[in-house]
This record gives C-alpha cells, sequence and structure tokens, in this order.
C-alpha cells in the first residue's frame, strides 16, 4: 500500500541517532587491537540488547529495535573500515599512532601521559586522546627531548616530550 494512504498517526518519525566520534572524510580509521576489541565487545552487547528487548508494546519494541539498528549500522561501517597498528612494528624512539606520550607543559614540571589511540577508543578520563587531535597532530614524529608549541586562541602551549612507549 501507498504511504498516501497511511493513518497518519501511523507514521513513525525517524529516530535521531547521535553520531560517532568524528573522524574526517577520507582519513584512515586507525584503531589499537585493544580499541578493536571494544569495538567488537560493543557491537556485541548492541545486538544482543536488540534481540533481547523486554519491551511488551510492539510498535515501542519496534522503534527501539530500529533506533539500535541505525546505531548498530554506524558502528559496524566504523568495524568494517578499521586498521589495527601493531604496536610493537612503531619505532620506539617517535611517536607515532598508539605512543604513550610523557609530557611536561609550559614550565609545570608535572609529567603527563597520554596514549595518542584510534577516534572511538579516545577518552580522557583513561588518558587516551584521538590521532585527530590537535595536540596528538603534534607529537606525531617528535622525538624524546622536543618541545613542540601548540598555538591556541589565546597564545600557546609549549609541550616537553619526556617519554615514550608503546
Amino acid at each position: 500500500m501507498s504511504r498516501g494512504f497511511v493513518k497518519e498517526s501511523d507514521q513513525e518519525e525517524l529516530p535521531l541517532i547521535p553520531p560517532r566520534a568524528d573522524l574526517p572524510p577520507g582519513t584512515v580509521n586507525y584503531v589499537t587491537e585493544i580499541g578493536y576489541a571494544e569495538l567488537l565487545a560493543e557491537r556485541d552487547k548492541m545486538i544482543y540488547e536488540r534481540d533481547n528487548l523486554a519491551i511488551a508494546d510492539e510498535n515501542e519494541k519496534r522503534i527501539t529495535a530500529n533506533f539500535i539498528n541505525a546505531k548498530l549500522q554506524l558502528l559496524l561501517n566504523r568495524i568494517s573500515t578499521a586498521k589495527i597498528v601493531d604496536l610493537s612494528k612503531q619505532p620506539t624512539n617517535k611517536v607515532r599512532f598508539g605512543a604513550e606520550v610523557s609530557f611536561t607543559v609550559d614550565s609545570d614540571a608535572k609529567i603527563q601521559n597520554y596514549q595518542i589511540v584510534g577516534v572511538d577508543e579516545a577518552d580522557a578520563k583513561k588518558r587516551k586522546i584521538a590521532f585527530t587531535s590537535p595536540i596528538a597532530k603534534i607529537f606525531i614524529d617528535r622525538k624524546v627531548d622536543d618541545v613542540v608549541t601548540l598555538k591556541l586562541e589565546k597564545g600557546e602551549r609549549q609541550f616537553k616530550i619526556v617519554a615514550i612507549k608503546y
């Protein structure tokens, strides 16, 4: 039957799906092995959730399943484009994807540590930053004792790399 003959009350709005972490067009979707495993676990959790919905109302159940399916499609796209980087093959004397970088900021002697990871595994609380972030970009290809500058809207910050590990 044509949609033109459906009652207005039977029409559903398309669900608004929150976007995944930003990955600029044309950018390779690099991930660590841990990040890839996390994507697969997220996929399995979504499938389980979709397949085990405890919603009695069939309309609500269908809407919820459609929402999960839409989110799952975005996730499956990320999984299919993921390129796992073997951290054991990264140069130990340079900052590259997957490196844990220890650094100081400006004249503060306190050492901070962050790992450069894929966009989906980035989490500041876990001290993981996306390889697409401005800080990660200025660290790439740098070595211990290098000082790099991040230009900000209101000035600059200087970062001194004190250690690199994978």
